[in-house]
């Protein structure tokens, strides 16, 4: 098993992550109920794309052009691994290849943190080396390095700092490197002089830019050098009404003067802002950016970007103010080739001896909470994990198994093997957000029940409810399997099926609306927790599961 290495103050903690690469193709294959099908494919297979080029909550993003490959970092928060790396040979079509880290080396984070965890990631090669630097809201300033994008990555804790934000490096012509940031709810902007490895801040920080009236939240800098000028790219006017502006000075310590290149004009396409700029070997310049869709979380597209009079000038500048606004369809960025559709992955049939890049817990993730194709079984084993919040509100449950939205309406399909081995055992399918909603089989005091469940956390209550239940008959070898079905409409609203032999399903409970998480978006997926303080043997087995 490959090693990740934790640095701080110069001494090194390894502990073991998960190999980098997995599910290196997308796999379409016929399961009896569907087949597996691209829920959201950007590329319309004539030259053309459309936006988003993700439709998933890749939050944040940032990329870096490596010869002809691209690769791309995004936000994870509390979940983890964190940091996805996703790697394309065009822009617009993507695929997961690996993660910054596994967890986070901080006991705050073996249990959810909601909110907190990784923000705004930047990546940047130097030297030949991979560096990914980012911050969490309390525990500091960090940078991974690799050789390896996949991994594995070696982690740094730079500073050990309270409310930082938004890194981002820029190694100059003459060698010496600089490090932008924020600060949380400032609207203020920072620069630091760093060491030539990129590894030590040289300085406590420089204030470069302040201007509300001009640039209100400003956050998220990234920094690049062209014809003499240093820009950078900074989001302003906050997340789901802002717009994306660029700072440019002849000194890295300013002053700056600041110009909005990109805004939602007449579009539909709120928020446009936050993402990375790139220049092909072609000449061709492009921007990627996220748009805030709430339940879905921040979703990424892609503008063009031609230069004027020293600026950039994202998408069409449809009212010719100067400004430009998002487009929904463009001709793909011209690689000098053309590559096979892709997406990022979703569906898995747990046939891997490793966990699918697609999945995240929501918390740092322990030995116990799971077993994958154990015996070459193709199964993925949950184990009934001690939550104990009365009736297992699952605020609080780490050992969450859930993977991303991937397009406005879906489904997600499982088959579980449910054995229980307490009387509060639950196991099933999830829909998570700050609110949330289950389909799950369970244990009581009348036995074993297939009932959906809605969730809410409110301080001091658990208001977890049922809202119908079906009682099952006793099974005596003790295990107890069903197809658990949730279908998601455009807008969030899902609802929940079951059935026995995976043709005929049947409705219960009631629609529920999915509601984002706290800076992520809603996800999906799968649970197994125990809200006794007796210990449970118990456990649930999935042989797949299949987003159409």
């Amino acid at each position: 098993m490959k090693q990740q290495k934790y640095r701080h103050n110069k001494s090194i903690i390894k502990h073991s992550v998960l190999p980098g690469l997995f599910l290196l193709s997308i796999i379409f294959s016929t399961f009896s109920q569907s087949s597996l099908a691209a829920p959201w494919v950007p590329d319309l297979g004539n030259g053309r794309y459309k936006n988003p080029v993700i439709f998933a909550d890749y939050s944040d993003p940032d990329l870096v052009k490596v010869g002809d490959d691209f690769y791309m970092v995004a936000s994870s928060f509390n979940v983890m691994p964190g940091i996805p790396v996703l790697h394309s040979k065009d822009l617009v079509n993507w695929k997961i290849i690996g993660h910054v880290y596994q967890s986070l080396p901080f006991e705050k984070f073996d249990k959810p943190v909601h909110g907190h965890g990784s923000w705004a990631p930047s990546i940047r090669y130097h030297n030949e080396t991979f560096y990914v630097y980012f911050c969490t809201p309390h525990t500091g300033l960090f940078v991974a390095t690799a050789k390896d994008p996949a991994g594995p990555w070696e982690l740094t804790q730079m500073a050990s700092v309270e409310l930082w934000e938004d890194p981002s490096p820029l190694w100059d012509d003459d060698g010496k490197a600089y490090l932008v940031r924020g600060k949380v709810r400032a609207d203020i902007l920072y620069m630091h002089e760093m060491s030539p490895d990129g590894l030590r801040l040289l300085s406590d920080g420089k204030v470069i830019y302040k201007n509300l009236e001009e640039q209100p939240v400003i956050e998220g800098p990234k920094m690049l050098k062209k014809d003499g000028w240093y820009y950078i790219l900074a989001p302003a006017g906050g997340v789901q009404t802002g717009w994306q502006a660029v700072l440019r000075s002849k000194n890295i310590y300013g002053p700056y003067e600041a110009k909005t290149v990109l805004h939602k004009g007449n579009t539909d396409i709120n928020g446009p802002h936050q993402g990375g700029l790139l220049e092909l070997d072609s000449g061709e310049w492009w921007f990627t950016h996220f748009q805030d869709r709430e339940l879905y979380g921040r979703i990424v597209h892609m503008q063009p970007v031609t230069w004027k009079d020293g600026w950039p000038e994202m998408g069409k500048d449809i009212n010719s103010d100067g400004i430009g606004e998002p487009v929904m369809e463009w001709a793909k960025p011209d690689v000098g080739k053309t590559w096979p559709i892709t997406i990022p992955q979703t569906s898995d049939q747990f046939n891997a001896s490793q966990l699918g890049l697609q999945w995240q817990w929501h918390a740092n993730p322990k030995p116990h909470w799971h077993e994958l194709n154990a015996n070459n079984s193709g199964k993925l084993k949950l184990n009934m994990v001690q939550n104990l919040t009365q009736n297992g509100n699952l605020r609080f449950v780490p050992n969450l198994f859930l993977q991303k939205f991937p397009a406005p309406a879906f489904s997600a399909t499982t088959k579980i093997e449910f054995q229980p081995g307490g009387k509060k055992d639950k196991s099933g399918i999830v829909i998570m957000g700050r609110t949330w909603a289950y389909l799950s089989l369970y244990t009581d005091d009348d036995g074993v029940h297939l009932g959906m469940f809605k969730g809410a956390y409110e301080q001091y209550d658990d208001v977890t409810q049922l809202i119908e239940k079906v009682s099952l008959k006793e099974n005596k070898k003790g295990r107890y399997t069903y197809y658990l079905k949730v279908e998601v409409a455009d807008g969030g609203m899902s609802t929940f099926y079951y059935s026995k032999d995976n043709k005929k399903f049947t409705k219960i409970g009631e629609p529920f609306q999915a509601d984002k998480g706290v800076w992520i978006g809603a996800k999906v997926g799968l649970f197994a927790l125990n809200a006794s303080v007796i210990e449970s043997s118990g456990f649930a087995e999935f042989d797949w599961f299949v987003v159409d």
